[in-house]
Order: C-alpha cells, then structure tokens, then sequence
C-alpha cells in the first residue's frame, strides 16, 4: 500500500506543478483551454492574480515533494496529510467558485490518498 501512496503523492504533485506552471506562465494560452467558461477578456487583466495562484500551488507540490525526503515515518504521513487536506480544501473552494471540474481532478485525489495513509497508518 506504501507504494500506492507515493504513486498518488507523486501524481498530486506533478498535478500542482502543471497547475503552478500554467497559472504562472501560461495562464493567458493554456489558462483559455483550462477555464473555457470564463470570458477572454478576463485573461490579461487576471494575469497577476492567477500568478500568485500558481505560486500557492507550487507550495502544495512542494509540501507533498518534501514529504520523500523525511525519514521519521510519524513525519512524513503528519507532512503529507497536512498538505493533502490543503490540496482536498482548495479543490473544494475551486469547485464552488470555477469549475466543478476541479472536485474531480483535485479534491477526490487528494481525499482517496488521505483514506489510504489514514488506513494504512493506523489499521
């Protein structure tokens, strides 16, 4: 079940990288293809925005990346479902004010990875 685990932190944060990267970087090309129902126009006046955006979700790949590299097991599972409930509430926040989408691509991820370190640390 270990390697479950790492499998799905290593997607969640390869998720929060791409977000991070579009949002920061390509928020105005990639971002369109993304958010199909906001107008265009909100694009280049959100740029700053949606940059600060990516950069909090770069804190979350990070957050969850960090926790490979903590040896103490009781650490490393605190660490991951610390970030993990961060990724599982802004899921759900996204949901409710842009797209339903992000329930499916972030929150339920993140909820199913919680259950499994949750069972597999105290079952």
């Amino acid at each position: 079940m270990a390697y479950i685990i790492n499998i799905l932190i290593a997607i969640i944060a390869l998720l929060h990288c791409y977000i991070m990267w579009f949002e920061m970087f390509a928020w105005e090309t990639k971002g369109r293809k993304v958010f199909k129902s906001f107008p265009d126009d909100l694009f280049p006046r959100t740029k700053a925005m949606a940059a600060n955006q990516g950069l909090y979700n770069g804190f979350l790949a990070a957050g969850l990346i960090w926790t490979f590299f903590i040896n103490n097991a009781e650490w490393r599972v605190n660490i991951a479902l610390f970030f993990l409930a961060c990724v599982a509430i802004a899921g759900i926040y996204g949901a409710l004010t842009a797209s339903k989408k992000i329930l499916f691509v972030q929150t339920v991820p993140a909820v199913i990875t919680i259950i499994l370190l949750l069972a597999k640390s105290y079952f």
